[in-house]
């Protein structure tokens, strides 16, 4: 695996992921986490995960800290899923340029740093956009359009 990944450990997987999904399935976010439902890349089912989607400005973006994981392969494959919480939302997803991101990562790590800090490698809201634009490509970053 490659350096930059963070592979969560068997508490997060089989304990933590699947309480905030249970939770935020039956409409109870937990701290405005939703379940991302992205289809495999290979297999063409269903994948969910939780996910912390980040409103900014007009957009919504989808950030993954651990990096370049199996839900950031499958979207990019798919182009799209659906937001699962009290209603389902169906999205298109439009990966964000690593040149493109300091703002989105700075605003993530702003409302996010708690939860997701230690998979930045110390950079954090205050960074400046040299020091985000360094870990920009470790980071996959997606605007989501929901789907009328």
């Amino acid at each position: 695996m490659p350096e930059h990944v963070m592979k969560p450990g068997w508490f997060t997987v089989h304990v933590l992921n699947r309480a905030v999904t249970w939770f935020t399935r039956r409409g109870l976010s937990v701290w405005g986490a939703r379940v991302l439902a992205v289809r495999g890349r290979k297999s063409g089912e269903w994948r969910r995960t939780p996910v912390n989607p980040l409103t900014l400005g007009e957009h919504r973006y989808l950030v993954a800290p651990r990096g370049h994981v199996q839900w950031t392969h499958n979207m990019r494959v798919a182009g799209g899923g659906q937001l699962l919480g009290r209603k389902v939302e169906e999205f298109t997803a439009t990966e964000i340029a690593d040149d493109d991101k300091p703002e989105i990562l700075r605003a993530y790590l702003k409302r996010w740093k708690a939860e997701v800090g230690v998979f930045f490698g110390g950079v954090g809201p205050g960074s400046t956009d040299e020091e985000l634009r360094a870990i920009a490509p470790k980071h996959p970053v997606f605007r989501i359009t929901t789907k009328s």
